[in-house]
């Protein structure tokens, strides 16, 4: 072999070898992905309590360190001006567990009493989702999920 062809493959393998290093180190700052979200609303009836079950998938490399979720109704402020992460900071958290190498399943559980329902707008609720992963990237889903409330 010509000494200019074994130099191009070394060539050749240090850059592709350089840029899969690159897509490598890419590949771990990822924001979290959030997927399979959905919500189950059941209204109150008679003397029980309704529930709302929220849950969904969330995958971040590094690990996932916190995810929250707010359900809202399509009516509000938030529809207008878009929700941020910063609108997010105070809401509950959902409890998660390991479901995969990368990935934990999260559930949100909340009581919704007659005089809950009574005080909320009746039609379609949004569900949105603030993860965080271990390395601090964060990603906001603000219609993860709907459900509506009669």
């Amino acid at each position: 072999m010509s000494r200019r062809i074994v130099l191009s493959v070394v060539a050749g393998v240090v850059v592709l070898g350089g840029s899969g290093a690159l897509a490598l180190a890419h590949a771990g700052e990822q924001p979290p992905s959030v997927a399979h979200s959905a919500a189950r609303y059941a209204a109150p009836e008679g003397d029980r309590s309704g529930s709302l079950i929220f849950t969904t998938d969330v995958t971040a490399s590094s690990g996932v360190r916190n995810v929250k979720v707010l359900a809202w109704p399509a009516n509000s402020p938030f529809t207008k001006e878009g929700l941020t992460a910063k609108d997010m900071a105070a809401v509950e958290s959902a409890v998660c567990k390991a479901s995969g190498e990368d990935t934990v399943r999260c559930t949100y559980k909340a009581t919704v009493t007659r005089a809950d329902t009574e005080a909320s707008p009746r039609g379609v609720w949004h569900v949105a989702v603030l993860a965080t992963s271990e390395d601090g990237e964060t990603t906001l889903v603000a219609k993860a999920a709907d459900f509506t409330v009669l």
